[in-house]
């Protein structure tokens, strides 16, 4: 499939040069070409163009981002891939390109008379390049990959989909970038996205959608691609709205930072679900009894149920004083305004600040039917008048999001109160705490305390809605933690991305439909990946004798790979045989990963320092020098390492609360290597794991 290098291939001007070199010096003209559309924005004298210091800077600010999103990153290639049409395609479509032959890349560049040297991967031209196959070639004639040695381009490879005597064959230049060894954070996979990934990567803003992946089917990846796609195609609509990515931890999202940045996407932010719900200091941990309480969906309506008892009925009417006249609104009427509120289910704060707007309409009707002619300056001047204030203060009084949670927890009679009928004794008994709290600050919040006090401050006051959210690992989120990302993006949408099989919570998600009716997206559509890119075919396979017991009917994923990697199972007696194993591991290009019960790390960790081998933390970013990462099982998820060590099986289902959860993790840890894994074990590994254990 790869053409020889001394073929000869007609250029764009009817030239006959070697390809090779003829593409090189296209790489070397897109570069200059980009190096001065940056130079054009580093010129720019705003100094004429902005009416005040406030737009100066808005518009420096901007300046400022355009000049980084037009960085030449040296190893990372410029473009990837060329498209030659049969025919020319539609004006609309080719992007003001000339010819029939598109160069796809990252970014788009053009040349000093604004032609395009490159085409941007998400424009509607580029959809071919990974879409078109011998059975629909969707009108292209050639399709050539690049191959790359650093920055410099070494190799090309090509495809003649329209001709009917070449035969498809496997891309050998897309399994060696997908299988390159990694060292550093999460790479973008923009040259080797597969047909099925850029069905989602592509799909509409107005829809939700739920991917379900096995480990290496490049979930994550096609989620951050996504909003890449989404950011090129609604540039406009986003950036008033705004995007935002949540992992299950900072680790996780420190691994994945660079991709939207390779891609030129600088404004997209980052947080976990932690980070959304902080009105409160979290110093405190739940038992897992507790936690799957307090997460449970039913816990909405007791907030619900609490925050709006502090709702009284007027039994007093309301006398405005205005001058020498009088004014008094009947405890019937002021009855009739609360419940028209009620009945209307808007937010408590919404309600509560249209209050003594509706109690000063019904003054001004009385006003009128005297013979006044009040305005809108008399109706708010009665709505702050000091009557209108104490009955509001007394009918609908402020209530603190975080002090109405605090009651639930402390007072046993509150819960019980507004409880009833929802949750049974024991379960209130379960989240009630044991000992009195003076006050909100001095409370030791845990994370799912934080999640209700977000619950109870949206109940307050509406949360601001973002254009797009990205929700990585969304397995392990309880479905009041899925209410508080569904807040988020009320009018927009959502890309939701897990694997079932590996959620390691007590509260673990049970399937996707009911994971997006608690995110409010219950028309959202599930897609699965199930063709596995990373993971070596013997390690999949291996790890997949656990789906039964911890994920029974779910697809198992199949290994995509032409090269099967390295895999082994062997005893270790003595630590120093675990670290023996690293080293060998280290031997080779790439990351390692030492992923342990979490429970053992402190050991290891004592054992690497004494033997001399220096190591990194979870979200650390690996180096030439120090390619070695020590995992905890509980960090482990989303993670990628070239080659893994994975230490004694049985203690990482032993550290978790149940065996179901406990193979879960171990699902998770065993299906973190890219291209080898030695398991190592002084214990009998668990039984799930041999031929027959278990079924």
């Amino acid at each position: 499939m790869s053409a020889p290098a001394h073929e000869p291939l007609e250029g764009p001007h009817g030239d006959f040069a070697d390809p090779l070199a003829r593409e090189q010096s296209h790489l070397a003209s897109s570069r200059a070409a980009l190096r001065a559309m940056r130079e054009d924005v580093e010129s720019l004298d705003i100094r004429d163009v902005t009416a005040n210091w406030v737009n100066a800077e808005v518009l420096s600010r901007q300046i400022d981002e355009r000049i980084k999103a037009l960085a030449d990153l040296s190893h990372t290639p410029l473009f990837f891939g060329r498209l030659d049409y049969q025919h020319a395609p539609a004006a609309d479509q080719a992007e003001g390109a000339e010819g029939e032959r598109f160069y796809i890349g990252r970014r788009h560049v053009h040349d000093a008379d604004g032609d395009p040297m490159v085409i941007d991967w998400r424009a509607p031209v580029s959809q071919p390049f990974y879409r078109a196959s011998k059975k629909d070639p969707m009108d292209i004639g050639l399709r050539r990959r690049f191959g790359y040695t650093g920055g410099d381009l070494t190799a090309y490879e090509d495809e003649h989909l329209s001709d009917p005597e070449e035969s498809a064959q496997t891309s050998k230049l897309l399994q060696q970038e997908i299988e390159r060894p990694r060292v550093g954070p999460m790479r973008d996979i923009v040259a080797t996205i597969q047909p099925e990934q850029d069905e989602i990567v592509r799909s509409g803003l107005g829809g939700t959608v739920c991917v379900q992946g096995g480990p290496g089917t490049g979930k994550t990846a096609v989620g951050l691609h996504r909003v890449a796609y989404l950011l090129y195609a609604h540039r406009e609509r986003l950036a008033r709205t705004g995007t935002l990515v949540i992992g299950p931890n900072r680790s996780f999202l420190h691994y994945i930072e660079q991709v939207l940045p390779a891609l030129g996407e600088l404004a997209v932010q980052q947080a976990t679900v932690d980070d959304l719900v902080a009105h409160v200091e979290v110093r405190g941990t739940d038992e897992a009894a507790a936690a799957v309480v307090k997460g449970d969906a039913r816990m909405a309506e007791v907030l619900r149920r609490a925050l709006y008892s502090h709702v009284t009925l007027p039994t007093e009417a309301v006398m405005v004083v205005r001058g020498s006249r009088r004014w008094r609104v009947p405890s019937y009427e002021l009855e009739d305004i609360v419940r028209e509120l009620l009945d209307r289910d808007i937010r408590y704060g919404a309600a509560r600040e249209a209050l003594p707007q509706r109690i000063a309409h019904a003054v001004l009707v009385q006003m009128e039917r005297s013979g006044e002619a009040p305005d809108d300056r008399v109706q708010d001047a009665v709505a702050r008048n000091s009557a209108v204030k104490a009955a509001v203060k007394g009918i609908w009084p402020v209530v603190d999001p975080a002090k109405l949670v605090l009651r639930l927890l402390t007072d046993a009679g509150f819960l019980a109160e507004h409880a009833a009928g929802i949750l049974d004794e024991d379960e209130q008994k379960t989240i009630l705490w044991a000992k009195p709290v003076r006050s909100v600050k001095s409370a030791k919040w845990s994370a799912a305390d934080a999640v209700l006090v977000d619950e109870a401050a949206d109940l307050i006051q509406r949360t601001h809605s973002l254009g797009h959210v990205v929700l990585d690992e969304a397995q392990d989120l309880s479905p009041m933690q899925y209410r508080a990302v569904g807040r988020r993006c009320t009018t927009g949408s959502a890309t939701v991305l897990g694997d079932l099989a590996q959620g390691t919570t007590p509260w673990a998600t049970r399937s996707w439909d009911e994971a997006l009716g608690h995110l409010g997206k219950r028309e959202g559509v599930i897609e699965e990946l199930t063709a596995g890119f990373r993971v070596p075919t013997d390690v999949i396979t291996y790890a997949s004798r656990l789906l039964p017991h911890i994920a029974p009917g779910l697809t198992p994923v199949a290994s995509v790979r032409e090269n099967l990697g390295f895999f082994e199972v062997r005893t270790a007696a003595e630590t120093a045989e675990v670290l023996a194993a690293c080293d060998e591991l280290l031997r080779n290009e790439g990351s390692t990963g030492l992923i342990a019960a979490d429970a053992r790390i402190p050991e290891l960790a004592a054992a690497l320092t004494a033997a001399g081998i220096a190591y990194l933390s979870p979200g650390e970013e690996t180096t030439r020098e120090t390619r070695l990462t020590l995992v905890p099982a509980s960090l482990a998820k989303g993670l990628e390492y070239d080659y893994v060590v994975l230490d004694e099986p049985q203690a990482v289902v032993d550290g978790e609360p149940d065996e179901r959860t406990g193979l879960r993790r171990l699902y998770v840890a065993l299906t973190r290597a890219v291209s080898g894994l030695i398991v190592t074990h002084a214990a009998p590994v668990p039984a799930q794991l041999s031929e027959t254990g278990g079924e």
